[in-house]
């Protein structure tokens, strides 16, 4: 069963123009930097979606932080440059459309890779840039606190999409606390939780980057759920539209959202849009 799914899931995506790249592989021609990438402006919080689930994040005090790279994605801005330069990348699971081009990000940037303990070990990485860590871990990266929190999902990972994937721990999402800014909250791929109430209590996100695609992770019903629980005044929509079996929308969870009576914004930023945090 496992191997069908991981064949329909590369199917869809090479279906939608995609190419489900094999983990860890050099980026490909269609992404040659043809085209500058969005810029933070100076002591600003910024985020760029790059389609799915993938962003890079730039902090007031220049921390630039990339989330589950699959930045070949079907939705991703075509002609974009990829960063240049990079201080940290973030894994939430295993999953080919999360982790994406990390390995190879990690290589041109020397950025370190935080992630779930066996999946950083299973991605091979130098010493000095895997950080394998767990829920309840803590790191700074210049004026970012980064917080691991739990998500509800499942994890795996193959170097070779021809293998059979490995174990790769459990599923992270990560509360990013900006000093002189805000707080995001990136929840992964996940369904709701009672445990965000605790994130909303302990951190206090003011933005959330959630999942609203339904079918692997929670759809838009679920999702304004997560928002009420999380208490925050923004959120991001993302993991949606990528392949067939994600159907949400953002004007569907603006809908839920209204059915709660929650004042929360849904902010929905083109690909490639750097949007203001």
């Amino acid at each position: 069963m496992r191997t069908k799914f991981l064949a329909g899931v590369v199917g869809a995506a090479m279906t939608l123009g995609g190419t489900a790249l094999a983990q860890g592989a050099a980026a490909p021609a269609k992404v040659a930097a043809t085209k500058a990438p969005a810029v933070a402006a100076k002591g600003k919080a910024e985020a760029t979606w790059w389609g799915h689930a993938a962003f890079i994040i730039r902090s007031p005090g220049g921390a630039v932080i990339a989330i589950d790279p699959w930045l070949t994605n079907p939705k991703a801005p075509q002609g974009a440059a990829q960063p240049e330069a990079l201080d940290a990348i973030l894994l939430t699971h295993g999953h080919f459309d999360h982790v994406g081009e990390a390995k190879a990000l990690a290589q041109k940037t020397g950025a370190k890779v935080f992630g779930s303990f066996e999946l950083i070990n299973l991605l091979g990485l130098p010493e000095a840039q895997a950080v394998g860590a767990n829920a309840g871990g803590t790191f700074q990266v210049k004026d970012v606190t980064l917080h691991l929190v739990e998500a509800v999902h499942s994890s795996s990972y193959a170097a070779d999409p021809k293998s059979a994937p490995q174990y790769a721990g459990a599923p992270l999402g990560y509360v990013l606390e900006m000093a002189n800014g805000p707080t995001l909250y990136h929840a992964g791929d996940t369904g709701p939780f009672e445990g965000m109430s605790l994130i909303a209590t302990q951190f206090k996100p003011t933005v959330a980057l959630l999942p609203i695609g339904g079918h692997f992770t929670m759809g838009p019903a679920e999702a304004a759920q997560a928002v009420r629980l999380l208490k925050v005044k923004s959120v991001i929509p993302m993991h949606y539209g990528t392949f067939p079996l994600l159907q949400g929308t953002p004007e569907a969870l603006t809908g839920e959202l209204k059915k709660l009576r929650s004042t929360a914004k849904v902010v929905t930023p083109e690909p490639g849009a750097a949007t203001a945090l």
